[in-house]
């Protein structure tokens, strides 16, 4: 069996365990296959830019390369172009695209030293899998260092439409790096969309056929692979002591409250100041549930040396003093707002008797908590998932609640219908979110796409 590279902008540590399904599915198939993870190692170093000390570790037949960047080189490709150009443009926040020239240098620079460093360690039939949008020129760099493997990437994040795209510096040449893969998964049918309706309108003389697409004297195939979570991870987080303690006590200290449950990174992609917004019409509109709903934000930090997240931070914590200063009681406090990471185990708790999986951003690739909420909630009283039509997860979570967050008012009207919503609609609906999610899980996920990959 050939065996398996994998890239991703951060380096994964096969030797401990994985607390995310992504690496869950990664580190099984690199166990399963032997191979090579490549990343950024997390150091910052003096050396010259474009030399990247790599760190080679063998364990087993499992072997980690770790590559350092000097702090011009983390500036530019990681904070700036990826998450400062890239990020921006491809949720569709084109007003937020901070670009410099420097910006577009690092970032190619960077890949091409992921490109030297991988070449070197590259056998004839390995198979490397790509991910994420840090590292879409990787396979452009390989190919003009000679090499031939078959390469696939994955797209974590949307794919915006042309005339957005057309906001990135030098698009053309980023969307002209996809050809040189073999294959390149998208999160959803309506990514896969944008990708060849690019082609159709800014290359010259494409020919789509089917999954195929042709140019530049290169054919790739585009195709949806929706991503999921690793299901029995979390029914085991859902069942751990830790996870059965908490529960217990929210409902014991709630006295019949109803939790309105979100969870997500600090990112202006998530809709979190609007989710704000939505709470506090609910209260408005619909009285009944003040002293009676709590909102659970949980927004643990990122990214805090690119100013739109130090803005969007001030923002959620304006919003929520001022949800709590409007309505709060001396017994009770609406919005419980929760700027720090959570254990995954008291999570799974936490949805577990959340009454609303409140999951409404403004742009999102998939959103795998709207997955994990699912995941661990009870067949015989679920709650129900509240989620924004701009997750790549509402294609194929329709019986989900559908949302358009930007209309507060319609939304607060549907967290309503949710809070109210009869046992047997709920029922109903988690059962078929749960066969979603069961048949759609990481594992079949990542085997699906290698699977494709080596048929090529």
């Amino acid at each position: 069996m050939s065996r398996l590279i994998i890239v991703s902008n951060r380096l994964g540590n096969p030797t401990k365990p994985a607390s995310g399904g992504l690496a869950v599915a990664l580190n099984g198939a690199l166990n399963s296959r032997g191979g090579i993870w490549m990343g950024w190692s997390g150091n910052i170093t003096d050396t010259a830019p474009g030399r990247g000390d790599i760190h080679v570790q063998e364990l087993g037949h499992i072997t980690t390369a770790g590559v350092d960047l000097t702090q011009e080189e983390y500036d530019g490709y990681y904070l700036g172009f990826s998450n400062s150009v890239l990020w921006p443009a491809f949720h569709h926040r084109q007003d937020l695209i901070d670009s410099k020239a420097e910006y577009i240098d690092a970032y190619r620079a960077v890949n091409r030293t992921f490109a030297r460093h991988l070449r070197e360690m590259l056998q004839p039939d390995d198979l490397i899998w790509v991910h994420d949008y840090h590292l879409i020129p990787l396979a452009s760099e390989l190919r003009a260092m000679g090499v031939e493997n078959k390469i696939g990437f994955f797209l974590h994040i949307p794919l915006p439409p042309s005339q957005v795209m057309s906001a990135v510096p030098e698009h053309e040449w980023l969307m002209r790096s996809f050809f040189s893969y073999d294959l390149i998964g998208f999160q959803t049918e309506a990514d896969t969309e944008n990708f060849n309706l690019y082609a159709e309108r800014r290359l010259d003389q494409p020919q789509i056929e089917g999954d195929r697409v042709k140019a530049f004297g290169s054919s790739v195939i585009a195709k949806a692979f929706p991503i999921g979570i690793d299901v029995e991870q979390f029914r085991d987080l859902v069942a751990s002591e830790e996870a059965q303690e908490l529960s217990d006590r929210l409902q014991t200290k709630s006295q019949g409250r109803k939790w309105i449950t979100g969870v997500e990174r600090l990112d202006y992609s998530k809709g979190l100041p609007d989710r704000l917004k939505i709470f506090r019409r609910l209260l408005e509109k619909y009285p009944e549930n003040r002293g009676r709903s709590t909102l659970v934000q949980i927004a643990p930090p990122t990214r805090e040396d690119v100013e739109a997240y130090s803005d969007i931070r001030e923002e959620l914590e304006r919003l929520s003093g001022a949800v709590n200063g409007e309505f709060a009681t001396i017994d009770w406090t609406p919005v419980r707002y929760i700027h720090r990471n959570v254990p995954r185990a008291q999570l799974s708790g936490l949805f577990s008797i959340s009454k609303v999986g409140l999951v409404t951003p403004l742009r999102d690739g998939m959103n795998l908590v709207a997955k994990e909420y699912v995941a661990v909630q009870p067949d015989d009283d679920p709650g129900v998932l509240v989620l924004s039509e701009f997750a790549g997860a509402a294609e194929q979570m329709t019986d989900a609640v559908i949302v358009n967050p930007y209309d507060i008012e319609t939304t607060a009207d549907a967290l309503q219908q949710a809070l109210n919503m009869p046992l047997d609609e709920r029922r109903d609906r988690h059962a078929k979110l749960k066969d979603i999610v069961e048949k759609t899980d990481v594992v079949i996920w990542c085997d699906g796409f290698l699977d494709r990959l080596r048929n090529v």
